[in-house]
């Protein structure tokens, strides 16, 4: 068991998770900015949109680039500053830190050097969008961005197709009307979906349909912004069916199906009654009479 030490007990600098408004500037917290105005450097996604969030609030704490194509080589640099008891900020271009943005190895490398790690709480594109969505609040699941490859993302929907719990997608413009398509193939075409566009902006905007309507909706309108895409679990008669295909079927008909499929009428009674907890004789004697 690992326990961290509070940052003002050591002599190692402390890591900040800070998080950056998804839109509306005025929703970064007054404890957000002090910690951005007092730590040694910020590490940030990228340093020009950072750069106008610190001049809108007069930071003029020194910036230095964290993202994903500099972090192998960024982060033994910021660890090595860290132990020399600089406090650095991480921030990314909105909402929290490595929730689909950087971070996340950054934070693991503290904490295996004993380095203090503090978040402080904020907005976040996916919570946001989901209290405001009238889906179920929970349980959920953050899944985040969905692979670009259209066979490899149609394989993590079919994967995800049973789950009962609200699941929270982040999708960009160009690809939604694809990412529905599948979504409307993969998990019903009347599964409840819930889009929500430019959280916070001035044209937020949420859309609330079926899967197929929404699928139909981004492939004839244009797309713009940024969006968080929310899902309704499925049902107990999905998960029933994805289960067992014969389930909405009465034993009989059951029967008839495997029988239809080439199983010798036996063996499709022998399954059928094991699969429902029937007595196999009497399901036999019934499907000879009927």
């Amino acid at each position: 068991m690992q326990s961290q030490k509070s940052f003002s007990q050591q002599s190692f600098g402390t890591l900040f998770l800070v998080p950056t408004p998804i839109g509306n500037l005025n929703d970064m917290t007054q404890r957000s900015i002090q910690t951005l105005q007092t730590v040694d450097l910020i590490a940030a996604e990228d340093t020009r949109h950072t750069a106008h969030l610190l001049t809108q609030f007069s930071i003029t704490t020194k910036q230095i680039s964290f993202h994903e194509h500099n972090k192998v080589t960024r982060i033994p640099e910021l660890i090595a500053r860290l132990k020399q008891g600089e406090n650095i900020a991480q921030v990314s271009d909105a909402g929290m830190p490595s929730i689909s943005d950087p971070g996340h190895e950054l934070v693991k490398a503290a904490i295996s050097e004993d380095i203090a790690v503090v978040p402080i709480p904020g907005a976040s594109a996916g919570i946001t969008a989901l209290i405001a969505s009238g889906l179920a609040p929970q349980p959920f699941t953050f899944y985040g961005f969905l692979q670009r490859k259209q066979k490899d993302q149609v394989a993590e929907l079919e994967k995800l197709a049973k789950h009962t719990e609200t699941i929270i997608f982040y999708e960009s413009p160009h690809r939604l009307s694809n990412t529905l398509a599948n979504l409307a193939k993969a998990l019903g075409n009347e599964r409840p979906v819930v889009l929500a566009r430019e959280l916070t902006k001035r044209y937020e905007e949420f859309l609330r349909g079926t899967a197929g309507e929404l699928a139909t909706w981004a492939d004839q309108n244009e797309i713009r912004g940024e969006f968080v895409v929310i899902v309704g679990g499925a049902s107990e008669r999905e998960t029933t069916v994805a289960d067992d295909p014969l389930a909405l079927l009465s034993p009989i008909e059951a029967v008839d199906a495997l029988v239809d499929d080439g199983m010798k009428a036996t063996a499709a009674v022998k399954q059928i009654a094991k699969t429902r907890g029937l007595d196999r004789q009497t399901l036999y004697l019934a499907y000879q009479a009927k």
